[in-house]
């Protein structure tokens, strides 16, 4: 099943290749009658130039995918470009024996280094045989973007982390940190801060004893608190009250659950436990990264609904 990012891609490659296909279409036509002559072809793409919305480039490589035409860009030439071998380029790889007409996947550009994409439409004689081809470079900044931001979905995601930690896994064993030894007031300060303070998204880094915090007023900006600062109730004085946000989607009643069940899967085995773990309560998300370094991304409702079981392979 496809991701939702990924269906977003697709519409706006369909939106692409809409826009593209009967203009290159037209235009192959006219270049098959003067293939073999490089400055007729050049003014044919100089005129094409402003029907290709957001074009970066253009050009005409022959049938081996070598380049007999100068790059036409909007106001100028590139002549660096002329003879270069394009034939093994990523947006060269598709099966031109059966489509005429490729867009390619984007790709990273071989000498600019950015995110693009190419349309390639063969260029065939009146014998319908195979002369060369037209390349429409995109630069994707510069292509335009869909009406809205696509939205995460948020079902369960497991990534596996480090093979080297994963194969030592056996040979540690968990240290008892300063926030182990403090875990419950370290909940307790957390639980203010989200409540009353206006903190949306904490991490706690269990085996390094330290937290990060983003708040709803400044969210493009994270703090780091330490075992000094999460020992002092103080610290909440240095965060203004702010009322639990009607963002919110994680109940305020739910999260002295869910950090329940962090320190559970703290201290419930020595050799596989959770090393850091996060609550963001706006989109409801919860993150868990292990000893193993296998990291787990999951929907608050979903993680309190699953035992020790699932995380441990025993039997409750």
């Amino acid at each position: 099943m496809r991701t939702i990012l990924q269906k977003t891609i697709s519409t706006q490659r369909h939106i692409l290749i809409k826009m593209l296909k009967k203009t290159i279409s037209q235009l192959v036509l006219v270049l098959a009658k003067d293939i073999s002559n490089p400055e007729k072809l050049e003014e044919h793409l100089k005129r094409a130039f402003p029907v290709f919305q957001y074009c970066k480039y253009l050009y005409i490589m022959n049938k081996q995918g070598v380049q007999i035409t100068r790059t036409i860009l909007r106001n100028t030439t590139d002549a660096k470009s002329l003879g270069r071998d394009r034939s093994e380029r990523p947006y060269m790889q598709g099966d031109f024996d059966e489509r005429d007409f490729i867009l390619s996947e984007a790709y990273i550009s071989k000498h600019n280094k950015r995110p693009s994409v190419t349309a390639i439409h063969v260029i065939k004689n009146s014998q319908d045989e195979l002369i060369g081809y037209l390349g429409v470079d995109y630069d994707l900044r510069e292509l335009p973007g869909t009406n809205h931001l696509y939205k995460e979905n948020y079902k369960w995601q497991q990534i596996k982390g480090d093979p080297a930690i994963r194969s030592a896994l056996f040979a540690q064993q968990r240290l008892q940190s300063d926030m182990d030894v403090h875990i419950d007031n370290v909940f307790a300060l957390m639980r203010e801060l989200i409540c009353e303070h206006g903190v949306f998204h904490g991490k706690f880094h269990f085996s390094s004893s330290r937290t990060t915090i983003w708040l709803l007023d400044d969210p493009y900006n994270y703090r780091l608190l330490s075992m000094n600062e999460l020992n002092d109730p103080d610290i909440c004085l240095a965060y203004p009250r702010h009322n639990y946000s009607d963002l919110a989607t994680v109940p305020k009643a739910e999260i002295p659950k869910i950090f329940a069940y962090f320190k559970e899967l703290r201290f419930a085995d020595e050799i596989i436990y959770l090393r850091a773990g996060s609550i963001n309560v706006v989109n409801g998300m919860i993150s868990l990264n292990f000893s193993c370094d296998g990291s787990h991304y999951l929907h608050y409702k979903e993680f309190l609904k699953k035992g020790m079981s699932f995380w441990f392979g025993t039997d409750d």
